[in-house]
């Protein structure tokens, strides 16, 4: 998104990173976290450890966006912040339910390749 996610990835990606658009590392970002979500959701309960963690980041990574986004200097159009904002919210609440084996992660994984397509720049393939 902005600095914030910037900093957060500068010291656990190469130098060429800080060249990179902001488009290009939240893409990175998802995918990375998408990818432990489905890695550990294909172990099943044995893995019930890595899914926690993953789950996890992707409700900080979820956070990240939506203080991102909350900010007044934010220049994304009022209708993206909010629908942004409502998939924070989404994220948090589904990943309690996934948490306390109430649902599967399924729809998380779903909302996060979404996002990865508008992220996209043409050089990945969700």
């Amino acid at each position: 998104m902005t600095a914030h996610l910037l900093a957060k990835t500068a010291y656990s990606t190469p130098a060429q990173a800080s060249l990179r658009a902001p488009r290009s590392v939240e893409y990175d970002l998802f995918a990375q976290v998408t990818a432990r979500l489905k890695s550990a959701a294909e172990g099943g309960t044995a893995n019930f450890p890595a899914l926690a963690s993953a789950l996890h980041d992707n409700r900080k990574l979820w956070t990240a966006m939506a203080a991102d986004v909350a900010q007044d200097g934010n220049g994304l159009p009022d209708t993206l912040r909010a629908r942004i904002l409502y998939l924070s919210e989404f994220t948090r609440l589904h990943t309690s339910k996934v948490l306390a084996s109430s649902d599967t992660v399924d729809v998380l994984i779903e909302v996060n390749t979404a996002i990865m397509r508008g992220l996209d720049d043409g050089r990945h393939a969700a």
